[in-house]
């Protein structure tokens, strides 16, 4: 059975930071995915983790946002430094398998105060 749990959401002043967890079992992963989706927004992928190559990032997030996995524990992280109040969304792990199917979480709340 196929499992993306995500994590660490929460509320944060401006400038302040969260790290984001993703626990992702039940199939082989080539890519792990951080999206977010801020009301009355379209989803938007902020950044991806493929098994092999480097890590992407959406321009906005870029020098703010870290992905990177911890293997053993078969889960992803998103640490978000300088956080700004336009970074307020429902933050979604995608698990892509070998096979290229997506499979979601449940998606976790990150709110900026400003």
């Amino acid at each position: 059975q196929v499992q993306v749990v995500e994590s660490g959401g929460g509320l944060v002043q401006a400038g302040g930071s969260l790290r984001l967890s993703c626990a992702a079992s039940g199939r082989i992963f080539t890519e792990i995915n951080w999206y977010r989706q801020a009301p009355g927004k379209q989803r938007e992928l902020v950044a991806s983790l493929p098994s092999v190559g480097r890590p992407n990032y959406a321009d906005s997030v870029k020098g703010r946002f870290t992905i990177s996995r911890d293997s053993a524990k078969k889960t992803v992280f998103l640490q978000m430094n300088s956080l700004k109040p336009e970074d307020t969304a429902v933050y979604y792990c995608n698990a892509r398998d070998i096979g290229w199917s997506a499979y979601w979480g449940r998606g976790t709340q990150v709110t900026v105060s400003s």
